[in-house]
């Protein structure tokens, strides 16, 4: 147990999707998992633990922001021994190819973020793991989801004073989208060696300015969901 953890040691699966909204993560359990149980409930932060298709798994909310979320990976990682882990969030995009709905597949994730200051002077590259990444990709290709691989960037502010144009050279570099956690969870990774993916929904773009509806959302999120699962089924 921790400050923010109540589970028992056992309690969680090897393999832990992340969600952000404590709400996303109750919901995943009771519509994917068989017998789910909560092993988490400190700050309404939810955990739980079920299988599928006859594997364990687990899902953990982790909050918003790349602070809140490296408490809940160090833990599961350090006190845990959780082996993967699967962010399944959604990002804005920062490209006119990707669309809403689409999927975003982190190859890697830059940051603004003072939290990887630690490898100063040099400037650290957080990255997905290569088995999981090759295995969401195809498994997307195979269900026919667009889905699309490559760089985004992991960013402190929610609310940035010039829409697309505070992301400058970024966009000149080819980022895909903007989310708030995924270069945290691959830096923890790296330094566990674990192993951790991301797949985004984008669900409103910053270059166009369209918006996923309510409709959308809850289709698209299921499946990003199901292909998290089924990822984590080899992992």
């Amino acid at each position: 147990m921790t400050p923010h953890n109540e589970a028992q040691k056992g309690d969680y699966a090897e393999t832990v999707l992340l969600p952000g909204d404590p709400l996303r993560a109750k919901w995943i359990a009771e519509t994917f998992f068989d017998a789910p149980r909560q092993v988490n409930g400190v700050r309404n932060c939810l955990g739980y633990t079920g299988t599928w298709k006859g594997k364990p798994v687990s899902v953990q909310a982790t909050g918003m922001g790349q602070p809140s979320l490296a408490i809940y990976v160090h833990e599961l990682l350090d006190i845990y021994g959780v082996k993967n882990l699967i962010r399944v969030g959604t990002c804005g995009g920062l490209s006119a190819k990707v669309k809403v709905r689409d999927l975003v597949i982190a190859m890697t994730a830059a940051t603004d973020s003072a939290m990887n200051q630690i490898f100063a002077p040099y400037q650290y590259a957080p990255f997905a793991d290569y088995d999981l990444l090759a295995a969401s990709v195809n498994l997307a290709r195979d269900r026919g989801f667009t889905s699309h691989v490559g760089s985004i960037v992991s960013s402190d502010v929610f609310y940035v004073p010039d829409g697309a144009k505070s992301y400058g050279a970024l966009l000149d570099h080819g980022i895909l989208a903007v989310e708030m956690e995924a270069a945290a969870l691959y830096t923890l990774a790296a330094r566990f060696d674990a192993k951790a993916l991301a797949i985004c929904t984008m669900t409103d773009c910053l270059i166009t300015g369209d918006q996923i509806d309510s409709s959308q959302r809850q289709s698209s999120l299921h499946e990003m969901v199901e292909l998290a699962l089924d990822v984590a089924l080899d992992a």
